[in-house]
């Protein structure tokens, strides 16, 4: 699910093979519809969100067409104050919560505190080598829980199962070094992928743009079709 707010001014819409532009201060895409966006001359806030995280499940009734318009108040509340890099961090479970609560969704109880062995496994998978193994029969002994109780601990404490989790980490991993002018090769394979082609096709599956794009140098991106399947 793609949310991405201007953070001033309007950037344009459009859902499918439609060829009529919608204006809004903000959209909400469904996972799997194809749309383009145009945000030419505007600065955005994007957003990616697991449907099948808490967030993402709860926001997915607040959808009854495939892209959901935005007004200015929407997108003024949700961007005031927030720094992108805090998203990423602890700071984006509290602010997902405020978009769904927002646009009128609905949340489970605020979790309990993240349980004690999950926190020391997201120590451990911060630390872990690209190439280890990081299955859930692996990672569970090392943390002293069974799979089973693993699974459920993690998705719990985290609102995200563990292997989506890990995916997303992945594609953090590398779109971080991307970024910072690494190629393409030696992004895929410090995040933990096969090749270079294997991470493009995961961008383009979870994100629904190559990695090219995230390269310092692109600066324009040419108007094309955008496909969440995540």
């Amino acid at each position: 699910m793609h949310l991405v707010l201007a953070l001033d001014g309007e950037l344009a819409v459009r859902e499918g093979a439609s060829r009529h532009w919608k204006r809004a201060a903000g959209v909400l895409t469904a996972p799997g519809a194809p749309h383009a966006l145009d945000a030419s001359g505007v600065e955005v806030l994007l957003v990616f969100l697991d449907p099948q995280s808490e967030a993402g499940a709860a926001l997915l009734p607040m959808l009854d067409a495939p892209v959901r318009l935005l007004t200015r108040e929407d997108a003024d509340a949700l961007a005031a104050g927030v720094d992108p890099l805090a998203l990423m961090r602890e700071g984006g479970v509290a602010w997902t919560r405020r978009v769904v609560e927002r646009l009128g969704g609905t949340l489970p109880p605020q979790p309990a505190a993240v349980h004690p062995r999950v926190r020391r496994l997201l120590r451990l998978l911060r630390e872990l080598p690209p190439d280890a193994d990081a299955s859930l029969d692996a990672l569970a002994p090392r943390v002293g829980l069974s799979p089973g109780r693993l699974m459920h601990v993690f998705t719990s404490s985290i609102g995200v199962p563990l292997r989506p989790y890990l995916a997303w980490l992945r594609l953090q991993r590398a779109a971080a070094a991307i970024v910072t002018g690494t190629p393409l090769s030696e992004a895929a394979h410090a995040a933990g992928f096969s090749d270079a082609a294997h991470m493009s096709r995961t961008f383009r599956r979870m994100l629904g743009m190559p990695p090219s794009a995230l390269r310092p140098a692109s600066r324009t991106v040419k108007e094309q079709p955008v496909r969440s399947s995540v």
